[in-house]
Protein backbone atom coordinates (compact mmCIF):
# COMPACT_ATOMS: atom_id res chain seq x y z
CA UNK A 1 0.00 0.00 0.00
CA UNK A 2 1.44 3.33 -1.11
CA UNK A 3 0.67 7.03 -1.03
CA UNK A 4 -1.27 7.85 -4.21
CA UNK A 5 -2.54 11.37 -3.42
CA UNK A 6 -1.94 14.17 -0.93
CA UNK A 7 -4.34 17.08 -0.44
CA UNK A 8 -3.53 20.06 1.80
CA UNK A 9 -6.25 22.22 3.39
CA UNK A 10 -6.25 25.48 5.32
CA UNK A 11 -8.92 25.91 7.99
CA UNK A 12 -9.62 28.66 10.51
CA UNK A 13 -10.24 27.87 14.21
CA UNK A 14 -11.55 30.96 16.07
CA UNK A 15 -10.77 31.05 19.78
CA UNK A 16 -13.92 30.82 21.89
CA UNK A 17 -14.22 33.83 24.24
CA UNK A 18 -10.82 34.98 22.95
CA UNK A 19 -8.17 35.97 23.12
CA UNK A 20 -6.09 33.13 24.54
CA UNK A 21 -3.13 34.76 26.28
CA UNK A 22 0.33 33.35 26.95
CA UNK A 23 3.57 35.05 27.98
CA UNK A 24 4.67 35.58 24.38
CA UNK A 25 1.46 35.51 22.39
CA UNK A 26 -2.19 36.55 22.32
CA UNK A 27 -4.39 34.78 19.78
CA UNK A 28 -7.98 35.33 18.62
CA UNK A 29 -8.02 32.76 15.82
CA UNK A 30 -5.64 30.08 14.62
CA UNK A 31 -5.11 28.71 11.15
CA UNK A 32 -4.74 24.94 11.07
CA UNK A 33 -3.34 22.82 8.24
CA UNK A 34 -5.01 19.53 7.35
CA UNK A 35 -3.62 16.67 5.27
CA UNK A 36 -5.78 14.17 3.42
CA UNK A 37 -3.69 11.17 2.36
CA UNK A 38 -5.18 8.74 -0.19
CA UNK A 39 -3.60 5.32 -0.67
CA UNK A 40 -3.44 3.33 -3.90
CA UNK A 41 -6.11 1.05 -2.37
CA UNK A 42 -8.51 3.96 -1.85
CA UNK A 43 -8.11 4.28 1.93
CA UNK A 44 -7.96 7.79 3.39
CA UNK A 45 -5.83 8.98 6.30
CA UNK A 46 -6.07 12.40 7.93
CA UNK A 47 -3.35 14.50 9.59
CA UNK A 48 -3.15 17.98 11.08
CA UNK A 49 -0.71 20.59 12.39
CA UNK A 50 -1.66 23.89 14.02
CA UNK A 51 1.04 26.21 15.41
CA UNK A 52 -0.11 28.74 18.03
CA UNK A 53 0.87 31.71 15.91
CA UNK A 54 4.40 32.56 14.75
CA UNK A 55 6.03 33.35 18.12
CA UNK A 56 5.20 30.39 20.38
CA UNK A 57 7.73 28.15 18.62
CA UNK A 58 9.80 28.00 15.44
CA UNK A 59 6.72 27.29 13.34
CA UNK A 60 3.84 29.06 11.64
CA UNK A 61 0.86 28.11 9.49
CA UNK A 62 2.32 29.36 6.23
CA UNK A 63 5.54 27.51 6.93
CA UNK A 64 3.67 24.24 7.46
CA UNK A 65 1.97 24.46 4.07
CA UNK A 66 5.17 25.52 2.32
CA UNK A 67 7.02 22.55 3.82
CA UNK A 68 4.24 20.14 2.87
CA UNK A 69 4.25 21.51 -0.68
CA UNK A 70 8.02 21.00 -0.83
CA UNK A 71 7.71 17.35 0.23
CA UNK A 72 4.43 16.47 -1.47
CA UNK A 73 5.60 15.40 -4.94
CA UNK A 74 8.41 13.27 -3.51
CA UNK A 75 6.09 11.39 -1.16
CA UNK A 76 3.84 10.01 -3.89
CA UNK A 77 4.55 6.28 -4.22
CA UNK A 78 6.05 5.92 -0.71
CA UNK A 79 5.01 2.84 1.25
CA UNK A 80 2.42 3.51 3.98
CA UNK A 81 4.64 2.62 6.92
CA UNK A 82 5.89 5.16 9.48
CA UNK A 83 9.63 4.53 9.16
CA UNK A 84 9.85 4.63 5.33
CA UNK A 85 7.70 7.76 5.27
CA UNK A 86 9.84 9.55 7.87
CA UNK A 87 13.06 8.60 6.09
CA UNK A 88 11.65 9.83 2.80
CA UNK A 89 10.51 13.11 4.37
CA UNK A 90 13.99 13.62 5.85
CA UNK A 91 15.52 13.07 2.40
CA UNK A 92 13.18 15.65 0.92
CA UNK A 93 13.41 18.35 3.60
CA UNK A 94 15.66 19.08 6.57
CA UNK A 95 13.84 19.95 9.81
CA UNK A 96 10.26 21.29 9.82
CA UNK A 97 9.06 18.56 12.20
CA UNK A 98 5.74 20.29 12.74
CA UNK A 99 4.87 19.92 9.04
CA UNK A 100 6.13 16.33 8.84
CA UNK A 101 3.91 15.45 11.81
CA UNK A 102 0.76 16.03 9.73
CA UNK A 103 1.93 13.40 7.22
CA UNK A 104 2.95 11.05 10.03
CA UNK A 105 -0.50 11.26 11.67
CA UNK A 106 -2.23 10.65 8.33
CA UNK A 107 -0.01 7.59 7.74
CA UNK A 108 -0.94 6.13 11.12
CA UNK A 109 -4.63 6.78 10.43
CA UNK A 110 -4.49 5.06 7.03
CA UNK A 111 -2.38 2.14 8.28
CA UNK A 112 -4.72 1.54 11.21
CA UNK A 113 -7.70 1.47 8.85
CA UNK A 114 -5.87 -0.94 6.54
CA UNK A 115 -5.11 -3.32 9.41
CA UNK A 116 -8.47 -2.82 11.11
CA UNK A 117 -6.90 -1.66 14.38
CA UNK A 118 -6.72 1.60 16.33
CA UNK A 119 -3.76 3.96 16.28
CA UNK A 120 -3.28 3.20 19.98
CA UNK A 121 -2.85 -0.48 19.09
CA UNK A 122 -0.36 0.46 16.36
CA UNK A 123 1.60 2.38 18.99
CA UNK A 124 1.88 -0.61 21.31
CA UNK A 125 -1.55 -0.95 22.89
CA UNK A 126 -3.81 1.16 25.06
CA UNK A 127 -3.56 0.73 28.83
CA UNK A 128 -6.98 2.31 29.42
CA UNK A 129 -10.08 3.50 27.59
CA UNK A 130 -10.19 6.85 29.42
CA UNK A 131 -7.30 9.18 30.09
CA UNK A 132 -6.86 12.29 32.25
CA UNK A 133 -6.79 15.72 30.66
CA UNK A 134 -5.68 19.02 32.15
CA UNK A 135 -6.77 22.61 31.79
CA UNK A 136 -4.48 25.52 30.88
CA UNK A 137 -5.77 28.84 32.16
CA UNK A 138 -4.05 31.49 30.06
CA UNK A 139 -2.41 34.57 31.63
CA UNK A 140 -4.86 36.76 33.54
CA UNK A 141 -5.65 38.69 36.69
CA UNK A 142 -4.96 36.66 39.86
CA UNK A 143 -8.56 36.66 41.13
CA UNK A 144 -9.90 35.71 37.70
CA UNK A 145 -7.47 32.82 37.30
CA UNK A 146 -8.23 31.56 40.81
CA UNK A 147 -11.95 31.63 40.05
CA UNK A 148 -11.38 29.75 36.78
CA UNK A 149 -9.19 27.22 38.59
CA UNK A 150 -11.97 26.53 41.09
CA UNK A 151 -14.44 26.01 38.24
CA UNK A 152 -12.17 23.54 36.48
CA UNK A 153 -11.54 21.57 39.66
CA UNK A 154 -15.32 21.28 40.08
CA UNK A 155 -15.55 20.02 36.49
CA UNK A 156 -13.25 17.13 37.34
CA UNK A 157 -9.88 18.12 35.90
CA UNK A 158 -7.15 16.34 37.90
CA UNK A 159 -4.43 18.78 36.82
CA UNK A 160 -4.25 22.52 36.19
CA UNK A 161 -1.66 24.43 34.24
CA UNK A 162 -1.37 28.09 35.24
CA UNK A 163 0.06 30.32 32.52
CA UNK A 164 2.44 33.03 33.73
CA UNK A 165 5.08 35.38 32.33
CA UNK A 166 5.16 38.43 30.10
CA UNK A 167 4.32 40.78 32.98
CA UNK A 168 5.70 41.78 36.42
CA UNK A 169 6.59 38.61 38.30
CA UNK A 170 4.78 39.91 41.40
CA UNK A 171 1.50 39.29 39.58
CA UNK A 172 2.57 35.75 38.75
CA UNK A 173 3.39 35.02 42.39
CA UNK A 174 0.04 36.45 43.47
CA UNK A 175 -1.73 34.30 40.88
CA UNK A 176 0.02 31.14 42.03
CA UNK A 177 -0.87 31.82 45.66
CA UNK A 178 -4.52 32.61 44.93
CA UNK A 179 -4.87 29.45 42.84
CA UNK A 180 -3.29 27.40 45.63
CA UNK A 181 -5.82 28.81 48.09
CA UNK A 182 -8.71 27.35 46.06
CA UNK A 183 -7.14 23.98 45.09
CA UNK A 184 -5.22 23.09 48.26
CA UNK A 185 -6.26 19.77 49.76
CA UNK A 186 -8.23 18.70 46.67
CA UNK A 187 -5.62 16.40 45.16
CA UNK A 188 -4.99 18.66 42.19
CA UNK A 189 -1.64 18.49 40.45
CA UNK A 190 -0.41 21.98 39.59
CA UNK A 191 1.91 23.15 36.83
CA UNK A 192 3.11 26.73 36.44
CA UNK A 193 3.96 27.34 32.79
CA UNK A 194 6.19 30.28 31.89
CA UNK A 195 6.19 29.56 28.15
CA UNK A 196 9.77 30.91 28.11
CA UNK A 197 8.50 34.19 29.59
CA UNK A 198 10.59 34.44 32.77
CA UNK A 199 14.19 35.52 33.20
CA UNK A 200 16.35 33.26 35.35
CA UNK A 201 16.00 35.90 38.09
CA UNK A 202 12.19 35.65 37.92
CA UNK A 203 12.21 31.86 38.02
CA UNK A 204 14.49 31.80 41.06
CA UNK A 205 12.38 34.37 42.86
CA UNK A 206 9.14 32.47 42.26
CA UNK A 207 10.61 29.22 43.55
CA UNK A 208 12.12 30.92 46.62
CA UNK A 209 8.91 32.80 47.49
CA UNK A 210 6.59 29.81 47.01
CA UNK A 211 8.42 26.94 48.74
CA UNK A 212 5.18 25.72 50.33
CA UNK A 213 3.31 25.24 47.05
CA UNK A 214 3.99 21.89 45.28
CA UNK A 215 3.92 22.91 41.62
CA UNK A 216 6.09 21.85 38.70
CA UNK A 217 7.79 24.68 36.85
CA UNK A 218 7.25 24.18 33.10
CA UNK A 219 9.61 25.85 30.62
CA UNK A 220 10.19 28.84 32.88
CA UNK A 221 12.93 30.42 30.75
CA UNK A 222 13.80 30.73 27.11
CA UNK A 223 16.79 28.45 26.58
CA UNK A 224 18.32 25.19 27.71
CA UNK A 225 21.23 27.23 29.07
CA UNK A 226 18.79 29.17 31.27
CA UNK A 227 17.41 25.91 32.65
CA UNK A 228 20.93 24.64 33.29
CA UNK A 229 21.65 27.81 35.25
CA UNK A 230 18.62 27.63 37.56
CA UNK A 231 18.43 23.85 37.86
CA UNK A 232 20.66 23.52 40.98
CA UNK A 233 19.01 26.50 42.69
CA UNK A 234 15.26 25.99 42.46
CA UNK A 235 13.20 24.01 44.93
CA UNK A 236 10.60 22.88 42.40
CA UNK A 237 10.62 20.23 39.70
CA UNK A 238 11.41 21.55 36.22
CA UNK A 239 9.66 20.30 33.09
CA UNK A 240 10.89 21.02 29.57
CA UNK A 241 8.38 22.09 26.95
CA UNK A 242 9.36 24.45 24.11
CA UNK A 243 13.07 23.57 24.35
CA UNK A 244 12.25 19.94 23.58
CA UNK A 245 12.44 20.68 19.85
CA UNK A 246 13.15 17.10 18.75
CA UNK A 247 13.89 13.62 20.01
CA UNK A 248 17.60 14.38 20.31
CA UNK A 249 16.91 17.29 22.69
CA UNK A 250 14.70 15.04 24.81
CA UNK A 251 17.35 12.32 24.92
CA UNK A 252 19.96 14.85 26.05
CA UNK A 253 17.71 16.43 28.70
CA UNK A 254 16.67 13.04 30.08
CA UNK A 255 20.16 11.56 29.97
CA UNK A 256 21.84 14.48 31.73
CA UNK A 257 19.19 14.85 34.42
CA UNK A 258 18.42 18.38 33.28
CA UNK A 259 14.67 18.03 33.85
CA UNK A 260 12.18 16.09 35.96
CA UNK A 261 9.63 15.67 33.17
CA UNK A 262 8.32 17.03 29.90
CA UNK A 263 5.42 18.79 28.30
CA UNK A 264 5.68 17.28 24.84
CA UNK A 265 3.84 18.24 21.66
CA UNK A 266 3.28 15.64 18.95
CA UNK A 267 3.82 18.08 16.10
CA UNK A 268 6.94 19.60 17.67
CA UNK A 269 8.69 16.24 17.86
CA UNK A 270 7.58 15.24 14.36
CA UNK A 271 4.55 12.99 14.80
CA UNK A 272 3.49 9.76 16.42
CA UNK A 273 6.51 7.70 15.34
CA UNK A 274 9.06 9.86 17.22
CA UNK A 275 6.51 10.41 19.99
CA UNK A 276 6.46 6.65 20.53
CA UNK A 277 10.24 6.65 20.95
CA UNK A 278 9.95 9.61 23.33
CA UNK A 279 7.36 7.76 25.40
CA UNK A 280 9.67 4.76 25.73
CA UNK A 281 12.61 6.99 26.65
CA UNK A 282 10.56 8.58 29.43
CA UNK A 283 9.51 5.18 30.72
CA UNK A 284 13.14 4.01 30.76
CA UNK A 285 14.13 7.11 32.78
CA UNK A 286 10.93 7.17 34.87
CA UNK A 287 10.05 10.68 33.73
CA UNK A 288 6.44 11.94 33.73
CA UNK A 289 5.20 13.82 30.69
CA UNK A 290 2.18 15.09 28.82
CA UNK A 291 1.04 13.95 25.37
CA UNK A 292 -0.55 16.94 23.71
CA UNK A 293 -0.19 19.62 21.08
CA UNK A 294 -0.16 23.37 20.71
CA UNK A 295 -3.64 23.65 19.12
CA UNK A 296 -5.88 22.01 16.53
CA UNK A 297 -9.17 20.20 16.04
CA UNK A 298 -10.39 16.61 16.21
CA UNK A 299 -7.54 15.11 14.18
CA UNK A 300 -4.77 16.31 16.49
CA UNK A 301 -7.02 15.64 19.49
CA UNK A 302 -7.48 12.03 18.41
CA UNK A 303 -3.74 11.56 17.83
CA UNK A 304 -2.91 12.96 21.28
CA UNK A 305 -5.51 10.73 22.91
CA UNK A 306 -4.28 7.56 21.20
CA UNK A 307 -0.63 8.05 22.19
CA UNK A 308 -1.66 9.18 25.68
CA UNK A 309 -3.61 5.95 26.15
CA UNK A 310 -0.40 3.94 25.65
CA UNK A 311 1.64 5.76 28.32
CA UNK A 312 2.23 4.09 31.67
CA UNK A 313 -0.50 5.57 33.85
CA UNK A 314 1.78 6.82 36.63
CA UNK A 315 3.89 8.74 34.10
CA UNK A 316 1.04 10.36 32.16
CA UNK A 317 0.66 13.96 33.31
CA UNK A 318 -2.37 14.34 31.08
CA UNK A 319 -3.47 15.16 27.55
CA UNK A 320 -4.28 18.78 26.78
CA UNK A 321 -6.79 19.49 24.02
CA UNK A 322 -7.84 22.75 22.39
CA UNK A 323 -11.43 21.45 22.32
CA UNK A 324 -12.69 23.60 25.25
CA UNK A 325 -11.40 26.72 23.49
CA UNK A 326 -12.90 26.19 20.01
CA UNK A 327 -16.38 25.74 18.56
CA UNK A 328 -17.59 22.60 16.82
CA UNK A 329 -15.99 19.39 15.57
CA UNK A 330 -14.67 17.99 12.30
CA UNK A 331 -16.63 14.82 13.09
CA UNK A 332 -20.00 15.71 14.59
CA UNK A 333 -20.65 12.11 15.68
CA UNK A 334 -17.29 11.04 17.13
CA UNK A 335 -15.50 14.34 17.78
CA UNK A 336 -13.04 14.21 20.68
CA UNK A 337 -14.37 15.76 23.88
CA UNK A 338 -13.34 16.26 27.49
CA UNK A 339 -15.93 15.09 30.01
CA UNK A 340 -15.36 15.36 33.76
CA UNK A 341 -11.74 16.23 33.10
CA UNK A 342 -11.08 13.02 31.13
CA UNK A 343 -11.07 11.90 27.49
CA UNK A 344 -12.51 8.66 26.15
CA UNK A 345 -10.18 6.91 23.72
CA UNK A 346 -11.79 6.76 20.24
CA UNK A 347 -13.00 3.37 19.12
CA UNK A 348 -12.76 1.99 15.61
CA UNK A 349 -9.79 1.66 13.27
CA UNK A 350 -7.20 4.35 12.68
CA UNK A 351 -7.81 7.59 14.54
CA UNK A 352 -11.43 6.59 15.06
CA UNK A 353 -12.89 9.79 13.58
CA UNK A 354 -14.18 10.72 10.14
CA UNK A 355 -13.79 14.43 9.35
CA UNK A 356 -16.45 16.08 7.22
CA UNK A 357 -14.17 17.52 4.55
CA UNK A 358 -16.93 19.73 3.16
CA UNK A 359 -16.11 22.06 6.07
CA UNK A 360 -12.60 22.62 4.76
CA UNK A 361 -13.32 23.96 1.28
CA UNK A 362 -11.05 23.24 -1.67
CA UNK A 363 -7.47 22.05 -1.10
CA UNK A 364 -4.78 24.71 -1.29
CA UNK A 365 -2.36 22.12 -2.72
CA UNK A 366 -2.82 18.66 -4.24
CA UNK A 367 -0.31 16.06 -5.37
CA UNK A 368 -0.85 12.78 -7.24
Amino acid sequence: MKIAELHIYSHELPVKDGPYTMANAQVWSLNTTLVKLVTDTGLIGWGETCPVGPTYAESHAGGARAALAEMGPGLIGTEILPLPVHRQMDKLLNGHNYAKAAIDIAVHDALGKHLGISVATLLGGATTDKIPSYYATGVGEPVDIARLAAEKVAEGFPRLQIKVGGRPVDLDIETIRKVWEVVRGKGIRLAVDGNRGWTTRDALRVSRECPDIPFVMEQPCNTIEDIQMIRPQVGHAIYMDESGVNLNAAVTAAGTGLVDGFGMKITRIGGLQPMRAFRDLCEARNLPHTCDDSWGGDIIAAACTHIGATVRSDLLEGVWLAQPYIEGHYDTQKGIQINDGHISVPTGSGLGIQPDESNFGAPVESFA
